[in-house]
């Protein structure tokens, strides 16, 4: 039975094009995996934002069915490790770069990239969650696991108004931290502070070239936007902190000194989402089942369909939105 997805396609005559296409049942199994699935939620994050506009070479596989995301059903698991009617969760693992994504009413999959739904959580939930969420979980987990405690002093999110920021804010006001959140976005101070943010202060004065020490301000930091916020963020750290850092939305460079490392003591910590294993996965979507309520999740998530995608994308990448974009893949278009 043939179902809807959004392709994305490049030839050398015609160019790049996304649109909304029937692929048959057939062409999907045609793709690497072992487990079929029914989606019902997607959602969109930065990377399908840059792969839906062809903004960066995101996609390296064509044609691609985006989407990093998704949330559904097994219908049929032949590596054994699901049953038929278990709802789980994909994220990331090159789909939509290099393996057809969920931006699609069925996906096929390695079972291997898949964790079950935690019970505390629907369907929905989860991908108001999704990868942005996740990876904030993954990045307050390596704080807690370094053993920074609310005592020991303010925690600062960057780029806090984007998807990885907002439940970075909330999940970690939810553990007893004090937050201070960094945003372009000075008029969303209410929907921050609704998260729990305590101090809101104008990204754009870490946006800049910076000293190599700065006044030790931060305990730790969640960092989502690279590049001289990073730097700054680092000169900032107090002795023996640590910088979480999970993004690049200014940047990928990274223009500061070993000041911060070698004068204080400072831990630059890399998390990645894409690969992290399944025991990482697990232990960081327990942590937002249980640290997370229905009222921050409908907070921070609004409800789109596949044609809502593409304006979404561009909307994002033009830094003009906040929160979570959940993507139903079956309402209708």
């Amino acid at each position: 039975m043939p179902f809807n997805a959004i392709v994305l396609s490049k030839e050398e005559k015609t160019g790049f094009s996304c649109s909304l296409k029937s692929i048959s049942k057939q062409q999907l199994l045609a793709q690497e995996g072992d487990t079929l699935i029914q989606i019902t939620y997607s959602s969109i994050n930065y990377k399908d934002a840059l792969a839906l506009t062809n903004k960066s070479p995101v996609v390296r596989q064509w044609p691609m069915i985006p989407g990093i995301d998704g949330v559904g059903i097994v219908l049929e698991c032949r590596s054994g490790r699901y049953q038929k009617g278990d709802i789980v969760i994909l994220n990331g693992w090159g789909c939509g770069e290099t393996h057809w994504g969920c931006l699609s009413q069925y996906a096929y999959l390695k079972s291997d990239w898949l964790i079950p739904l935690p019970n505390k959580l629907t369907d929905y939930q989860a991908m108001a969650i999704g990868t942005a969420g996740y990876t904030a979980g993954l990045c307050v987990q390596r704080i807690v696991d370094f053993g920074v405690k609310p005592q020991d002093g303010m925690v600062l999110v960057t780029g806090a108004s984007g998807g990885v920021g907002s439940i970075a804010v909330a999940l970690l006001t939810k553990l007893g931290y004090q937050v201070t959140v960094s945003t372009s976005k000075i008029e969303e101070d209410h929907y921050l502070r609704q998260l729990g943010a305590v101090n809101i202060i104008d990204g754009q004065t870490l946006k800049e070239t910076g000293k190599p020490l700065q006044k030790e301000l931060w305990s730790a930091v969640v960092d989502a936007v690279g590049s001289h916020t990073l730097a700054n963020a680092c000169a900032q750290t107090q002795y023996g902190g640590i910088v979480a850092c999970c993004g690049l939305a200014q940047g990928m460079d990274l223009p500061a000194t070993v000041a911060p490392f070698i004068l204080r003591g400072v831990s630059l910590a890399g998390v990645d989402s894409v690969m992290a294993n399944y025991d990482k996965r697990v232990a960081a979507w327990n942590l937002l089942a249980h640290n997370l309520d229905e009222k921050v999740l409908s907070h921070i998530s609004n409800t789109i369909t596949l044609n809502d995608c593409v304006e979404v994308a561009n909307k994002m990448i033009a830094g003009q939105i906040k929160g979570r974009f959940v993507v139903d893949v079956n309402k209708r278009i």
